[in-house]
């Protein structure tokens, strides 16, 4: 088994990833929502362009849950107590 500092690093490892993901997602929907507004507003008066927005921006958010570590549903930490569990289960 790793030790704890190794362990730290791989999961602050993992979790700078995680944010650095959202960032580049962020940015892009921050580039790219306002275009397709822009030529939703030149081309049709139907607004087709909120579905893409209220879309990405679901997954937006789902993406800043997993960054930060905050699930309202699973509560956090909680993938680790669940391995901690199964680890400390008998019959696993």
């Amino acid at each position: 088994m790793q030790t704890s500092d190794q362990e730290r690093y791989l999961r602050a490892k993992e979790r700078v990833r995680l944010v650095k993901e959202f960032y580049s997602n962020a940015t892009a929907y921050v580039i790219i929502i306002p275009l397709l507004v822009y030529l939703n507003y030149r081309t049709t008066s139907f607004p087709w362009s909120i579905f893409p927005a209220v879309g990405w921006g679901i997954g937006l958010v789902g993406h800043y849950m997993a960054a930060t570590g905050r699930n309202p549903i699973l509560g956090k930490d909680w993938e680790e107590r669940k391995i901690r569990e199964f680890m400390n289960r008998e019959d696993f």
